[in-house]
């Protein structure tokens, strides 16, 4: 049994769905049920249950048994969180998701669930890049938050090793999401080469719902123990002109880590392709009609 937090949201929905597609049980924990689910659920329905993880009791609970939909968990899914900057006051956005993180890597330690996957966020890198990226392309060792929402993350990656250094058997993977996008997204992208700086806030990418849910899969398979962070985004900027071209443009003077190509990602995903064999597989550029 996996338990996905936040299941009801854009990444939460396409993460159940590949978990469920490919064998696993599922079930979903949330505010909100999914849009369209039927109660009780029919055949295909993931299970639902609703509870607010920012109480340490509920959290518990969540993870361990809710009448008889929640018993013998092995894996945890944590993406619920206010999603973004902006969405609430500063104080309320570092609150909520500090604390939701702080009691499901809690609730997982006492209940003995050693396999823990959470979405960070690719704002730890530096976004809204003030003063520009560190260099280019930003990796896992950039610790740069710049609001409420960036610390807030940052603070579960730095938790995430202190229970993991209290338990050595225990395994929690960060995954700094870039910015999710569903296909139906993608008919605005052809608009914006039209302006350098309209996609500029996280150097020009993006991650495919059903991408980051490949790579949330393959983190609760794979074998790694301790805390990990890896930077998941889409192969490809959102952009044609080059990368080069357009740092020189937008973010004169920026650190070339090593020579880019055209339009990779300025998210490295060398790591994620290394240590857990994620590779993207849905490009805009594929999904968009010419």
């Amino acid at each position: 049994m996996i338990v996905v937090t936040g299941g009801s949201g854009k990444l939460g929905r396409a993460c159940v769905k590949d978990l469920m597609e490919h064998g696993y049980t599922v079930t979903s924990v949330d505010l909100a049920p999914p849009p369209g689910q039927h109660n009780p659920p029919l055949p295909g329905d993931v299970t639902f249950s609703r509870a607010d993880v920012t109480d340490f009791g509920q959290a518990m609970a969540a993870l361990s048994m809710i009448d008889e939909r929640v018993e013998k968990v092995t894996g945890v899914v944590h993406l619920a969180a206010i999603a973004a900057p902006g969405q609430a006051t500063n104080h309320v956005t570092f609150q909520t998701n500090t604390v939701s993180t702080y009691n499901v890597f809690e609730a997982a330690r006492q209940l003995g669930i050693k396999n823990v996957v959470w979405a960070s966020s690719e704002t730890v890198f530096g976004i809204p890049y003030p003063n520009g990226p560190a260099y280019a392309p930003v990796d896992e060792g950039i610790e740069h938050p710049e609001t409420a929402y960036s610390l807030s993350k940052l603070m579960g990656e730095k938790m995430a090793e202190q229970f993991c250094r209290w338990d050595p058997e225990q395994k929690i993977i960060g995954l700094r999401f870039s910015n999710v996008m569903e296909p139906g997204d993608y008919v605005n992208f052809p608009g914006f080469d039209e302006d350098p700086r309209s996609r500029h806030f996280n150097l020009w990418t993006y991650i495919d719902a059903r991408d980051g849910s490949q790579a949330i899969r393959l983190a609760l398979e794979s074998d790694i123990k301790g805390a990990e962070v890896f930077g998941i985004a889409n192969a490809q900027s959102v952009m044609t002109k080059s990368n080069d071209a357009l740092l020189d443009e937008v973010f004169p003077g920026t650190e070339r880590k090593r020579p880019l190509e055209d339009n990779e990602s300025l998210i490295a995903i060398e790591k994620a392709r290394r240590m857990l064999g994620y590779e993207p597989k849905y490009a805009w550029r594929d999904l968009v009609k010419s």
